[in-house]
C-alpha cells in the first residue's frame, strides 16, 4: 500500500461528496445489512446501536463524509482516528475482519448509486477505504501490544468473577470485578472503559461498553451501569447478574481520560450516569493528593436516580436536581435546584483556566461543548465523553 493517496483517488473520492450528502445513510444501512449476513462479523458489533435508533449507521454516515470531505488533510480526522481505534480495540477488531467491511462498503455504494458508481469510482473508495484501513489497523496493532506487554495487561478476552454487587440508585448498579486468574490487572487512566462479551441465554453474545468508576488499582475493576428500558445487556446485569458470575472482558480502552499529571485545574461536568467516568477521575486526584484543585458538579434528575455513594467520600462534588422530589432536601440530597447551567459555571469555576471533561447524554453535551466554547474556553481544554456513536454527536 502506497504511503500515499493517488492525485487521481483524492479526487474522485471528493467528487462523491455530493452523493454521499444525499445517500450516505442508505449506504451505511445497506453495508450493515450485508455485513450482519455473516454471523461471526455481525457478533464482532454492539448491537444496540444498529437498532430502531439506527444511530450506528447515522454515525458512519457521518465518518464517510468526513474522510470524502478531508481525504487531502487528513490531520483533521486524527481525533476521529484514535476513537475508532480505540473502540475497535476493546471490540477486538483485528486485521483479518477488515476485508469483510471493504467488500460490505463498497458493495453497499454500487447497491445505492447503481451506474453512478463506476468501476473507477469504486475502485478509488477501494483505495482509499485500505490507505485508512491500514492507518487503523497500525494504530490498533500498538494498542493491542502495549495493553498486553503493560503490568496487569492481557490480549483478548479475559474472564472476570463480580466479587460484589451494589445498588446504588433506582436506576445505577455497581459491581465490583476481580480477574478469575487471580492475577493483576492493568491499570486503566482514569475515563476509560471495559467492554464485555456477554453470553445472555435466548441472545446472541451481545458486546457493550461500560465506564470504569473506580480509581486505577492493580487489583480489578468496577463498573457503574445504568438500567436501559428495554436494555437487554443492563436488564440482565441488573436482575440476574449476582456475585459469582463470570463475566469476559477486554483490556480498558478510550482516548477520553486524565492525564497523569494535570497541569492546570480540573473540573468534572456529568449528567446522569454520565458520572461513572468522572467519579474514576475524582477519586484518582483525590486519593494521589495531586496538588491540581478538581470541581465535579453533576446534574440527575433526583434523590431517585442520584448514585450519591460513588461521589460521597469527596467534598468536591455540587449536585444539580433538575426535579427535586418532596422528600428530596437541599443542602443534605443536593446543592442546587434546576438544571447546570453556562452562567453558573461561569461564575463559579475558573473558565480562563480550567481543562473541562464533560460526560452526559447528546443535548447536555450539545449544551456545554457549544456553551463553554462561547464563554472563552478553548477547544482544546474541552474533553467530553458519552455513550453511543460519537460521532452522531459531532454531526448535528
Amino acid at each position: 500500500m502506497s504511503a500515499h493517496l493517488s492525485a487521481r483517488t483524492i479526487a474522485l473520492v471528493k467528487a462523491t461528496v455530493p452523493a454521499l450528502e444525499a445517500h450516505g445513510l442508505e449506504i451505511t444501512r445497506r453495508m450493515y445489512q450485508r455485513m450482519f449476513a455473516d454471523e461471526a462479523i455481525r457478533d464482532l458489533f454492539n448491537q444496540s446501536h444498529h437498532g430502531e435508533t439506527g444511530s450506528q449507521p447515522k454515525a458512519l454516515a457521518s465518518a464517510v463524509l468526513a474522510y470524502a470531505q478531508n481525504i487531502e488533510r487528513l490531520d483533521v480526522l486524527g481525533p476521529a482516528i484514535e476513537r475508532i481505534a480505540q473502540k475497535h480495540a476493546g471490540l477486538q477488531i483485528l486485521p483479518e475482519h477488515y476485508p469483510a467491511v471493504a467488500e460490505s462498503l463498497l458493495g453497499a455504494i454500487k447497491d445505492i448509486l447503481g451506474d453512478a458508481a463506476t468501476d473507477e469510482i469504486l475502485a478509488a473508495w477501494g483505495e482509499a477505504y485500505w490507505f485508512l484501513a491500514n492507518i487503523l489497523i497500525g494504530r490498533e496493532k500498538q494498542i493491542y501490544d502495549t495493553t498486553a506487554t503493560a503490568p496487569g495487561g492481557w490480549s483478548g478476552w479475559r474472564d472476570f468473577v463480580v466479587e460484589s454487587k451494589e445498588k446504588e440508585s433506582d436506576i445505577i448498579t455497581s459491581f465490583v470485578l476481580r480477574p478469575r486468574d487471580g492475577g493483576p490487572v492493568l491499570r486503566h487512566r482514569p475515563g476509560q472503559y471495559l467492554t464485555f462479551w456477554l453470553e445472555i441465554p435466548g441472545h446472541h453474545p451481545l458486546k457493550r461498553n461500560y465506564s470504569i468508576s473506580s480509581a486505577p488499582d492493580d487489583r480489578g475493576y468496577r463498573i457503574s451501569v445504568k438500567r436501559e428500558p428495554g436494555g437487554i445487556a443492563s436488564t440482565w446485569l441488573h436482575d440476574r447478574v449476582e456475585p459469582g458470575e463470570v463475566l469476559k472482558a477486554a483490556p480498558p480502552a478510550g482516548e477520553f481520560f486524565l492525564p497523569e499529571n494535570p497541569d492546570r485545574p480540573v473540573v468534572l461536568i456529568s449528567g446522569g450516569v454520565g458520572l461513572t467516568p468522572m467519579v474514576s477521575m475524582l477519586d484518582t486526584v483525590v486519593r494521589t493528593g495531586r496538588a491540581v484543585p478538581v470541581r465535579h458538579i453533576h446534574g440527575t434528575l433526583n434523590g431517585a436516580t442520584h448514585a450519591r455513594a460513588l461521589t460521597a467520600a469527596s467534598s468536591n462534588t455540587t449536585t444539580f436536581y433538575a426535579e427535586p422530589r418532596a422528600e428530596d432536601r437541599a443542602g443534605r440530597d443536593y446543592d442546587h435546584a434546576g438544571l447546570i447551567s453556562i452562567d453558573w459555571l461561569r461564575e463559579h469555576t475558573p473558565l480562563a483556566e480550567a481543562d473541562y471533561y464533560l460526560c452526559g447524554p447528546r443535548p447536555f453535551l450539545r449544551t456545554f461543548v457549544k456553551g463553554l466554547s462561547a464563554a472563552g474556553v478553548p477547544a482544546n481544554r474541552i474533553h467530553y465523553e458519552f455513550f453511543g456513536p460519537a460521532d452522531e454527536f459531532l454531526a448535528a
